[in-house]
């Protein structure tokens, strides 16, 4: 291709000549090609058009910091045969100037690193634990032992760095002398007798009196035990014993309960009652305070025993001896006599007391009250043998397993507990009710226990399987007290406060007998040995005695029919 040239004007620019030059066409000229078809125009190719180019642009340079001293310049290139053929660049050829921006980022960088270093070497030195030990360190190396606001982790973390910082700034000679300090010091207390920090158990240790009511408790109760199983397998391996056919009279006994004899027992409301162990008398206390012994079965008076300060809340007579014991609000219980003598008086509550109860042993008395402890004394010396916490609320009831090796207590936080007196430990911990629990009692068969409260129901517990067996809608108002039959626990009897009393069958839990005739509420009951009588006191002041028809009195009414 050959373009033609074209004459420039002299007046013209050269962007006009340039102009001038990409408006005409080019000239083609003619080459030796193969025939087309006359159809087949001819196509001319697109001129190239020259751009100028842009100028790059012009760095200005760039002056690092002057080299040190002892700094020795190296070459930036890899090969030694380079350097030699071209000419040698040095640091001092590269110019750099670094802005205040990285310096100072470099400085945060250094600064970062250092305390990373400082927090590795303080997490591997040794740092007393105790605070007692950090402020005798702290005050050995002439540093302040606490700081406004200052706490134990918090202080123990200041002598961490400070032990870094020393060891850093190369002061180990008195890191080292306040060490020996320390184990000087140390061995001049173990010297004279100081044994230091004194570690203290995690349990509170008992008296030599309580170790010796263990040991005593843990024998009884395995004589009373193996006493307990051998009547059960002669009985059921006897062939004259039908277990049924007694049952079965006791229950019939049981629901032929009726009204025997009411009596006025005190000016004030009735508030406990109990038998003597032969039933020969029964004990009752009121809100007056007093405590009065009737004779029975004619419920004439007795004595009055007066010795308490404010109510009475509960009274039981010993199952051994003719003793009774009385709970009172003055947070004191007091041991009598039959003739209405005083023989001991425990005092240590903090509050009132609820309920009391005697060991089968006759030796051991258990008292619960409103300052959420029930507590152990020793009837002969009047001795507070156990001080037991567990409960979160105020204990109302206290009783003993026949065998004597348990104790159960009920609060008014809904939990009955189950203790082992030979251990010391809470074995078990019933939960079910859903209000305070009022009543507690042992069956004597050893493995049934029942609980009363304010949620109108009784539960009755499977010490064996841990669990709730039966839950009994006993009532239409609290149950004050609930108590098993004390011979064979052939039944139950419950008292409320729907001014009524009932008597189950321990067999289904059935009811068998309601005892209607209080118009106030039943705060307390009792049950004379073998079921023939039930004893019953409320806030209408009258106490009330419940017998069964005799087997003589019954075939006189069948012969006359």
């Amino acid at each position: 291709m050959v373009q033609e040239e074209i004459p420039k004007d002299p007046s013209s620019t050269d962007e006009e000549q340039l102009l001038l030059v990409s408006s005409v066409a080019p000239v083609v000229a003619p080459t030796q090609t193969l025939p087309l078809p006359l159809l087949q125009p001819l196509i001319a190719p697109i001129p190239t058009i020259p751009r100028p180019l842009a100028p790059l642009p012009v760095r200005t340079p760039i002056h690092p910091p002057p080299p040190h001293k002892d700094e020795v310049t190296a070459s930036d290139s890899d090969s030694g045969d380079e350097d030699a053929a071209g000419p040698k660049r040095t640091a001092s050829s590269m110019e750099y100037e670094v802005s205040e921006e990285s310096r100072l980022a470099r400085e945060r960088h250094e600064k970062a690193v250092q305390e990373l270093l400082m927090k590795r070497r303080a997490h591997a030195l040794a740092v007393p634990t105790n605070d007692s030990a950090v402020r005798a360190r702290l005050r050995r190396l002439g540093e302040p032992i606490t700081l406004f606001g200052e706490k134990e982790m918090e202080r123990r973390d200041r002598l961490r760095m400070i032990m870094v910082k020393l060891d850093n700034e190369g002061q180990l000679d008195r890191l080292l002398k306040a060490h020996e300090d320390e184990e000087a010091a140390a061995s001049a207390h173990e010297e004279e007798g100081d044994e230091g920090p004194q570690t203290y158990p995690f349990y509170t240790e008992g008296s030599k009196g309580l170790l010796e009511a263990r040991i005593d408790i843990a024998k009884y109760s395995i004589m009373m035990a193996a006493l307990r199983l051998k009547r059960a397998k002669r009985r059921r391996d006897d062939p004259d014993e039908d277990l049924d056919a007694e049952t079965n009279k006791v229950l019939k006994q049981a629901g032929g309960l009726v009204l025997d004899s009411s009596e006025i027992g005190d000016d004030r409301p009735l508030t406990g009652c109990s038998f003597s162990h032969d039933g020969s008398l029964l004990a009752t206390c009121a809100i007056s305070g007093v405590t009065k012994l009737w004779s029975m079965p004619q419920v004439s008076k007795v004595a009055s025993l007066k010795g308490h300060t404010e109510r009475a809340t509960d009274v039981a007579f010993s199952p051994v001896h003719n003793y009774l014991a009385t709970a009172s609000a003055d947070c004191t219980a007091i041991l009598w006599d039959s003739e209405g003598s005083i023989l001991k008086k425990f005092e240590g509550h903090l509050d009132r007391l609820a309920r009391v109860a005697f060991h089968p042993s006759g030796k051991y008395l258990g008292t619960a009250s409103y300052d959420k402890t029930w507590r152990l004394w020793d009837i002969d010396t009047g001795v507070e043998l156990l001080l037991q916490e567990g409960h979160s609320r105020s204990v109302y009831g206290i009783s003993f397993h026949r065998d004597g090796s348990l104790a159960a207590s009920c609060g008014l936080d809904a939990l009955a507990r189950v203790w082992d007196l030979r251990t010391g430990r809470s074995i078990m911990a019933l939960e079910g009710h859903v209000k305070p629990v009022l009543g507690v009692s042992f069956s004597p068969n050893g493995y049934h226990l029942a609980t009363g409260g304010e949620d109108n129901t009784c539960r009755i517990w499977d010490l064996r399987k841990k669990k709730s067996l039966y839950t009994i809608p006993a009532h239409s108002n609290l149950i004050s007290q609930v108590k098993f039959e004390p011979e064979e626990g052939y039944f139950l009897a419950t008292a409320s406060y729907d001014m009524t009393a009932k008597v189950w069958s321990s067999r289904d839990f059935k009811p068998i007998k309601t005892l209607s005739g209080h118009e106030a509420k039943v705060t307390a009951l009792d049950i004379v040995g073998g079921g023939q009588c039930i004893a019953t006191v409320a806030h209408d002041r009258t106490i009330k005695l419940w017998s069964s028809r005799s087997d003589e009195e019954e075939n006189t009414m069948d012969i006359d029919q």
